[in-house]
Parts: structure tokens; C-alpha cells; sequence
């Protein structure tokens, strides 16, 4: 025979059934809670707190165009200078910034945290490479600095320093860009383009140049081509800066008298010894650039002239020297005539022999 529960125990059962149902359900939301609290407080020590690779040091890290959030997390992870992917796709998303991190190459500082490389993203500061072109210094030892940095290969920059297309976009009449690359020191990204690079450069040098320049050049009979072309000479002559001018004035008074110039530096170049000590074959070497064999200026410029140099080639000393020979290192002695210079010649080669 069943038994039959008074109406108000049955509604009492219920209410007791439903109390514990609303308790379990408050246990687990508080469990839930406190789970998400513990995980969220790990990721937020995990974004607050430099990764042990950035603990000894920075660190350069690329990111690559058209790379996104979820790849450049595990980039940044792979490379050990985050702790969370989950954190930093997460903060991204905060600062609504998942869509618009930018590339490049960029240097970590040591002891940043997750949200200190996440802003230098957004930022976009990226790393700079600093890279010196000395005066005197040519297309070819460019090339090599680049290549060096990382910034250009060296096959790139010669394709390009002599591509006539390229050297037409930017006005050059010579054959090459030699002369027309601004010696000074420059500030490039990795990612520019090496047209970039090379177009940077020569737009430094008519900066500088500036229209006095080429006035005063056509006042001498020199076209703005002919006057870069003679100071480079004049810069891998010349040592010490007090002998700009008088190297300048020695080559005036050649070119007046249609004597070859005999400038060590222009052989050098056609052979590509550079800096290197030259034979006497290399002096009867048939090469446009060869001033030994061929009166007057040659083809082009042989390195990139500074300002002073340029100056110098367009105010040369007043002088009636024709010859000079290195002393040391950094002087020469000058000579009117070919017997005085012979004589300084003997006593040079006597002095090296020592």
C-alpha cells in the first residue's frame, strides 16, 4: 500500500531538493571562478614577467610581413622572449591591436616583459643600422658593409651601381653610381629595398651639393660629373686634410698642361687593388681609368669625395707644383720640377728600404 505524502511535505522536499541544487551550482560557479582567477593570475604574472632569454640580455627578433597574431605569438615564443602565447594573443586582443602589428626587424631590451614588446610592435620602432660610408670609400667597400649588416647583398648593390636604368631615375651621367654615394654616416632598416639604400644615398649628395656647387663648377669649366670625379681623386691622394688644396693645385696645373695626372688611386681602381701597393704593370695597364696612360680626367669618379675635397677641387692652392711622393704615411713632398721630384723619389725609396 503506498504512502502518501502530506501536500506541504512534498512542497518541502522540493524546496529542499532546490536549495541543494542552487548550492551545487554556486559551488561550481565559485569553482569555475576561482579556476579562471588562478589561470588568469598565471598569465598575467606570465605577461608581466621577462622571459628568461631577455633575462641576460636583448635579443633581435624578426617579424615577417603579413604575419598574424596567433603566428607572431608563437614567433615570439619560439624565440624565448615570451612566456604565454595565450597571453600575448590575449592582450593583443585588449588593446585591439591583433590586426595592426607591424614588421620588421626589432631589438628587445633586456627585461622586457610580454606588454613592453607587445607596445614596441604596435610602435613599430624598429631597430636601426647604423652604417658609416667614409670619404674616400668606394661602391665596392659599400657593398660589403651592407652585406655585413645584413642590409643588401653585394651582388645587389653592384647590379644596381651600374644598372643604366637605375642611374637614369636618379640623374647620374657617369657609368656608375661611384662618387655619388654622399660619404657620411646613415641610418637604414632591414627590409628597405637596396634601391632604397643606393637612392638615399645619392639624394644625401645633392642635398649637400645644392646649386653653389654647380655654379662654381661650371665657372671653372667643370660640369658637376667632372668635379666629383676630380675630388675623388684628390680625397684618395690626400692624408691629412691641410693637403686637400695643394694635391688639387698640383692636378690643375697638370690638367692645363695636358700631362696625365699619374694618380696611384685611378690604377688602383681599374685594377680593383683598392688600397693595395701597385706594380709597373699595373702602370701600363690599358684601362680608361689608368691616369698614367691617358692625359685628363677619367671616365668618372674612382670613390665618394667629402665636402672639403670637393672644395678643394674647386679652390686649389696657388701653387706651380706638378709632381708630389709620400714622406710617411700621411705627408707628401711637393716638387716644381721633374729632377727635384726625381730626388725625393730616391730618398723615399731609400728611407723604405731602411
Amino acid at each position: 500500500m503506498a504512502v502518501v505524502l502530506p501536500p506541504k511535505a512534498s512542497q518541502y522536499t522540493r524546496a529542499r531538493m532546490l536549495h541543494w541544487e542552487i548550492m551545487g551550482l554556486r559551488a561550481a560557479i565559485g569553482f569555475l571562478v576561482l579556476v579562471a582567477a588562478g589561470a588568469l593570475a598565471v598569465v598575467g604574472h606570465e605577461v608581466l614577467t621577462p622571459a628568461d632569454a631577455l633575462e641576460a640580455g636583448p635579443l633581435i627578433v624578426e617579424i615577417p610581413a603579413h604575419e598574424g597574431v596567433l603566428a607572431i605569438a608563437e614567433r615570439l615564443h619560439r624565440a624565448g622572449v615570451i612566456r604565454s602565447r595565450v597571453g600575448f594573443v590575449g592582450l593583443a586582443m585588449v588593446h585591439g591591436s591583433a590586426r595592426h602589428l607591424r614588421a620588421g626587424e626589432y631589438e628587445l631590451e633586456r627585461g622586457a616583459s610580454t606588454l613592453g614588446i607587445l607596445t614596441l610592435l604596435e610602435s613599430g620602432r624598429v631597430k636601426q643600422h647604423v652604417v658609416l660610408h667614409p670619404e674616400g670609400a668606394t661602391v665596392a667597400e659599400l657593398a660589403r658593409t651592407l652585406e655585413g649588416e645584413r642590409l643588401a647583398t653585394s651582388e645587389a648593390v653592384a647590379r644596381l651601381a651600374t644598372d643604366r636604368a637605375f642611374l637614369a631615375t636618379l640623374s647620374v651621367e657617369g657609368p656608375s653610381l661611384e662618387g655619388y654615394l654622399f660619404p657620411d654616416t646613415y641610418q637604414f632598416v632591414r627590409g628597405m629595398t637596396t634601391e632604397e639604400i643606393l637612392t638615399r644615398m645619392v639624394q644625401r649628395l645633392r642635398s649637400k651639393l645644392g646649386p653653389d656647387i654647380a655654379a662654381r663648377a661650371e665657372a671653372r669649366g667643370l660640369s658637376v660629373h667632372q668635379l666629383l670625379t676630380l675630388a675623388s681623386i684628390i680625397e684618395r691622394e690626400a692624408v691629412e686634410r691641410d693637403e686637400l688644396r695643394t694635391i688639387s693645385g698640383v692636378f690643375w696645373n697638370r690638367l692645363k698642361l695636358n700631362m696625365p695626372l699619374q694618380a696611384d688611386p685611378t690604377v688602383q681602381y681599374a685594377t680593383g687593388k683598392e688600397r693595395r701597393t701597385l706594380t709597373r704593370a699595373d702602370l701600363r695597364l690599358e684601362h680608361p681609368f689608368n691616369t698614367y696612360r691617358n692625359p685628363g680626367l677619367p671616365p668618372g669618379p674612382i670613390a665618394s669625395p667629402g665636402l672639403p675635397a670637393i672644395d678643394a677641387a674647386l679652390e686649389p692652392a696657388p701653387v706651380k707644383y706638378l709632381y708630389f711622393v709620400a714622406m710617411d704615411d700621411t705627408h707628401h713632398y711637393f716638387s716644381s720640377t721633374i729632377a727635384e721630384h726625381n730626388a725625393a723619389v730616391a730618398r723615399y725609396r731609400l728611407a723604405r728600404a731602411r
